[in-house]
């Protein structure tokens, strides 16, 4: 039976975050079987924002009080994000929390998460330029303003525009494997190895006319995973110094060259694991970790548990291999 994500719709409501979630989970399909039931929930029509203004209204298909029904709730960013949001919207999310409904929220839908009460005493973020007033407004959280998003269990957040749909793909991961989310970022044509982790555009510098764009080497990268890589083989790829490389890649992706090569191994180690029974031995191959004593540190130190144990976990979860 699909996963239920309630989106919900009030005046003020950001229309960008508003169909982010929308496209996302909906790609969500290996096989053809969707995963995830979409609806938007909310008064039957409302005012939606673009930047800071009004350009349009929108209606919902289901009331509001039908979220309480879900599986995920997500609260798509608020325009202004300081204006008082709805009672009934808090009312919905407070009860919904004590169910232990998953609430997810975009961008500046932290405001909304904040003013239900339910940032007290959690580790969040927004994006950075409104990451000060969530502060203030809401003492009781700890707002890190440098992560695209924090899971921090029944309640994430996230930042900016783009940072929704890295959100989203967390949650399908979540949910249904690497191998699910991954298949949603192509049809959605994002890269699926943006950790929450790796820091927000946080304002950046006018980029100088030293290189190429990385997207042509992120590519050759994604198709050499199972080389022993170096620093130097990805500068002469890109056709820049090691030094170029370097600032090129903490600029546009927020990390270095050889952390996002080890995030995209590790997604790739994830899939086989979760896809196949593939020897341990022959999945450090295919990934460029070489040995398994060295996949098995590295997947453990990332993500707390050894790729046989995360098989097994996968399993039992309901991800058989294919």
């Amino acid at each position: 039976m699909p996963h239920t994500v309630a989106v919900l719709a009030f005046d003020g409501v950001v229309a960008f975050d508003l169909v982010v979630p929308c496209q996302v989970f909906s790609a969500a399909r290996p096989g053809g079987e969707p995963r995830y039931e979409i609806k938007v929930c909310g008064p039957q029509e409302v005012s939606a924002h673009v930047v800071q203004a009004p350009c349009f209204r929108i209606s919902s298909d289901f009331p509001l009080e039908s979220a309480l029904d879900a599986d995920s709730i997500v609260i798509p960013g608020l325009s202004p994000p300081t204006q008082p949001p709805p009672p009934p919207v808090l009312d919905l999310l407070r009860a919904a929390a004590a169910r232990g409904i998953r609430i997810a929220s975009i961008c500046t839908g932290a405001f909304v998460l904040g003013a239900a009460g339910l940032l007290d005493g959690r580790r969040v973020t927004t994006h950075w330029s409104f990451a000060d007033q969530l502060a203030r407004a809401f003492p009781l959280a700890t707002v890190d303003p440098s992560v695209l998003y924090v899971d921090s269990g029944q309640v994430l957040t996230s930042a900016g525009v783009a940072a929704g749909l890295d959100l989203c793909l967390h949650m399908i991961r979540a949910d249904h494997g690497a191998a699910v989310a991954a298949e949603a970022a192509r049809a959605v044509v994002m890269a699926p190895h943006r950790q929450g982790g790796q820091a927000q555009f946080i304002h950046h510098p006018a980029p100088e006319p030293d290189g190429a764009a990385l997207q042509p080497l992120l590519q050759w990268m994604q198709h050499h995973l199972h080389h022993p890589l170096t620093l130097a083989d990805l500068a002469g790829q890109a056709r820049v110094s090691v030094r170029t490389l370097n600032r090129q890649f903490r600029a546009q992706t927020g990390t270095t060259p050889l952390q996002w090569l080890l995030a995209a191994r590790l997604d790739r180690a994830r899939e086989i694991l979760e896809t196949s029974d593939t020897p341990i031995d022959r999945v450090a191959h295919l990934t460029g970790f070489g040995s398994p004593v060295t996949l098995r540190r590295h997947f453990t130190n990332r993500l707390g548990v050894s790729p046989s144990a995360y098989r097994t976990a996968h399993r039992q979860q309901g991800h058989p291999a294919r």
